[in-house]
């Protein structure tokens, strides 16, 4: 076997969702390429650890397993839910690929197919994440937000249980996991913003592995990485990480000119949902890390690093 035709090795957390994420960039490589893939387990400690998200440090507890197998030449490449990696490049590393993006909105599951607004005043929701406790609480429902850590189908299964009355995930690992019907309500952005990049994967390999990045190119959509740019750079430049309570969703459009044009939108939000700033702006898709830190810049003005610290 020649080196072109050497299988690659995939590193990937060993969760069904990350394994989903990862098989179907694996199957895309090799129709892309021709060239096998295989997964390797990496467990992470994020993976081990059942402390809340924000307990743990946040950023990078899924994704430092990861870099060192790839650093350590155990893996070739590794695919990561693009929302849980720092905004800080990695040296030596790079994102060789973001393939076509999911749609970033959460989802409710609720008890007897309820939407957010039927839920009655003290219904306990649970979510895992910061960013979604504080816009929940910011709607003023009187819904009692519980702080939850697992997998899929262990946070579905304390809807089921009734231990609670309803969960607030991400859209994109129920659809990719086929786990859709069990779905009550899609949230609308203008209540619960996504977080930045949900919804997207990022497939990371070693800057000096020509190889693979040039087999990686065929799997990436310039789309996506436009508007998770933008996104991740309003998160750079309010230098907060995942377990911030910071939302950003990107759309692109086609301009008068017919150029890409970003839409963005991005918010900061008390953690006990008192208080909140959102904006919005508008600019070409190739200058899409600089619309972010103008809109970060915009937020910081209006008091959002006052908003982020009461969370801390």
């Amino acid at each position: 076997m020649t080196a072109a035709q050497a299988p690659l090795r995939l590193g990937t957390r060993a969760s069904q969702l990350a394994l989903t994420q990862s098989q179907h960039v694996a199957d895309a490589l090799t129709a892309a390429s021709g060239v096998p893939v295989e997964l390797v387990h990496v467990s992470t400690f994020g993976d081990r650890s059942t402390e809340a998200i924000s307990q743990l440090g946040g950023t990078g507890v899924f994704v430092s397993a990861l870099r060192d197998a790839l650093n350590s030449h155990t893996v070739d490449l590794a695919v990561h839910s693009f929302k849980d990696l720092p905004t800080a490049a990695a040296p030596g590393l790079t994102v060789a690929a973001v393939p076509p993006r999911q749609d970033p909105r959460d989802v409710l599951v609720a008890r007897d197919g309820l939407t957010l607004g039927e839920l009655p005043p003290g219904s306990r929701v649970g979510t895992g994440a910061p960013r979604r406790m504080a816009q929940l609480r910011a709607l003023g429902l009187g819904l009692e937000v519980v702080p939850i850590r697992g997998n899929v189908d262990t946070r579905m299964g304390k809807v089921t249980s009734g231990e609670l009355d309803a969960v607030v995930l991400a859209r994109a690992g129920l659809a990719r996991l086929d786990r859709m019907a069990a779905v009550t309500e899609v949230l609308d952005p203008i209540q619960v913003l996504p977080a930045p990049a949900q919804g997207a994967l990022a497939v990371e390999c070693r800057t000096d592995d020509t190889r693979v990045r040039e087999l990686l190119a065929a799997l990436d959509d310039p789309s996506a990485r436009s508007c998770v740019a933008a996104e991740r750079s309003v998160l750079a430049a309010l230098e907060a990480g995942c377990s911030a309570p910071v939302a950003a969703h990107a759309e692109l459009a086609e301009a008068e000119d017919g150029s890409a044009e970003l839409y963005l939108r991005a918010s900061v939000t008390a953690i006990d949902g008192s208080d909140g700033v959102r904006g919005s702006a508008t600019g070409p898709a190739v200058e899409a890390e600089a619309l972010g830190r103008r809109l970060a810049e915009e937020l910081l003005d209006r008091g959002a690093a006052t908003l982020m610290a009461l969370g801390r």
